[in-house]
């Protein structure tokens, strides 16, 4: 990208003036469009699936978009279509090992993995098969932000904002059934339907996160705010908002830094989502040695 930095202009350490600059042109306007509504979507439901223990799940989900986008590429199609269908698809099957009983992680995990290795393979088959030339496998596996169609970010704000509202709608039986899954079900909570759901959301969410920051590297958006959020306080809705605002931040910073940089832009999303998470993490250690006081007593009779 440092050729369209010397072409467009450089770095003047004056962020609006930057961003006008950047803004100007349609690619990056739009880059940033779909980078927002990607990582406020991710990171809403990378804070259940990291509350939830399903990050291999997540991480699953992300990868077979791979596999699918290089088979809608394969057939003719919009590579878009390929990573939707094959992450939901490959969602509702994880979702058919239930999550109850003392097995049921070992099943989960064992059955997530299985679906990773076989649609990978499948990933590399359909490349292999395909008779052009497949210029875009780069950018489906550590994503880019050139390109962008304004169609796309119509569709990506469409996906989002129905992920989004019914995440809100199965937002506090998903909480209770991710907190205490045996409570919640004996309340009469339906924690079956609600997992099943929650991953098929999930799997719509890492198939828009895909297209930004790439198969390999979608867990930047949709693990590494949640966890920082996480490591800075267990309130619920805090954390939440936290989980949304880290993801925008990395997200804006990643894309300014790879349109000054020749470099790939989930490398610079994927640095400074971790770098959040390192710094939250040392900020939790640092807190947690801070010498606590005991409150003064006060004397059975009373002040004097």
């Amino acid at each position: 990208m440092m050729a369209l930095a010397a072409a467009y202009g450089q770095w003047s350490w004056n962020p609006v003036t930057d961003l006008r600059e950047m803004w100007a042109f349609p690619f990056m306007l739009n880059a940033f469009r779909a980078g927002t509504i990607t990582a406020v979507a991710s990171a809403a439901m990378g804070w259940f699936m990291v509350l939830r223990r399903q990050s291999f799940a997540g991480h699953t989900l992300a990868v077979v978009g791979f596999p699918g986008a290089a088979g809608a590429v394969l057939v003719g199609a919009s590579a878009a279509y390929g990573y939707f269908v094959f992450c939901v698809a490959a969602a509702l099957v994880i979702a058919a090992v239930p999550r109850a009983g003392r097995d049921a992680g070992g099943q989960e995990a064992a059955l997530t993995g299985t679906v990773q290795a076989f649609l990978l393979a499948c990933g590399f088959l359909f490349t292999a098969l395909y008779k052009g030339l497949l210029g875009g496998v780069t950018a489906m596996l550590f994503g880019s932000f050139l390109g962008i169609t304004t169609t796309q970010v119509w569709v990506l704000l469409a996906v989002a904002a129905a992920v989004l509202a019914l995440l809100a709608a199965i937002g506090r039986p998903l909480l209770f059934a991710s907190v205490d899954p045996d409570v919640a079900a004996a309340r009469g909570v339906p924690v079956r339907l609600l997992s099943t759901a929650f991953l098929v959301l999930l799997g719509a969410a890492a198939a828009e996160t895909s297209q930004i920051t790439g198969t390999l590297l979608v867990f930047a958006l949709l693990v590494m705010p949640a966890a920082t959020a996480q490591a800075l306080t267990a309130r619920p809705g805090p954390s939440l908002a936290l989980s949304v605002l880290v993801a925008v931040a990395v997200t804006w910073l990643g894309l300014t830094t790879a349109y000054y940089s020749d470099y790939p832009l989930g490398f610079f999303v994927t640095t400074y989502a971790f770098a959040a998470y390192v710094l939250a993490r040392l900020g939790r250690v640092a807190a947690d040695r801070l010498p606590r006081h005991a409150p003064a007593r006060v004397p059975a009779g009373g002040a004097a």
